[in-house]
């Protein structure tokens, strides 16, 4: 069975994007960067793959999921199919139709959807973002692999949404670079 994996970056305060969904607060350069694209090269988006030197086929994912502001984010860059390299989704109740012919609209029960790739062949499946579907998906998560960033946010998109109940994950591994980047990997008990 695939596992699915919450894979994002976030600020100490916990926000994984500001309140109109922004990201560029986060340290690109450094060296985490060289590390993150070597262990996870499938979560560069296309069109940057060829300036940070990253070919061939995945090695953790060959499924990715966003919610519907992540996959706009992407949009707003001009990358209408933001992982062509990856079979893409993109969770949306208000969207009514497929955005891009190579992105499947999930509009319905993302939980069942999700179960039913999670029961197909193939790599693992990253949730890209939001924090939102972070919180629906939360009962199939196996793993959430999250990028801290040494930057105070102050608000935004938090890593979950919802209403208070603590759910348990144990540290399986982690890495800080001289950047101040902490590369932390929980996984479910």
């Amino acid at each position: 069975m695939r596992e699915l994996t919450y894979y994002v970056g976030q600020s100490l305060d916990g926000f994984i994007a500001g309140p109109a969904g922004q990201a560029d607060f986060y340290l690109f350069e450094g060296d985490h960067q060289q590390a993150i694209n070597e262990s996870y090269p499938e979560t560069v988006p296309t069109a940057w793959r060829d300036a940070a030197g990253i070919s061939g086929p995945p090695k953790q994912f060959d499924t990715v999921l966003m919610g519907r502001g992540t996959y706009e984010a992407g949009v707003a860059t001009g990358a209408p199919s933001p992982y062509s390299h990856l079979r893409q989704f993109v969770v949306s109740r208000s969207m009514t139709a497929s955005p891009h012919e190579d992105v499947e609209l999930i509009s319905g029960d993302a939980l069942a959807r999700v179960r039913e790739l999670k029961a197909e062949d193939g790599l693992g499946i990253w949730l890209c973002g939001g924090g939102g579907l972070a919180e629906e998906l939360l009962p199939e998560i196996d793993q959430i692999v999250v990028k801290i960033h040494p930057v105070i946010a102050r608000a935004g998109v938090p890593l979950f949404t919802g209403e208070f109940a603590p759910a348990r994950f144990h540290l399986a591994d982690s890495r800080v670079f001289g950047s101040g980047v902490a590369l932390m990997t929980y996984r479910t008990f």
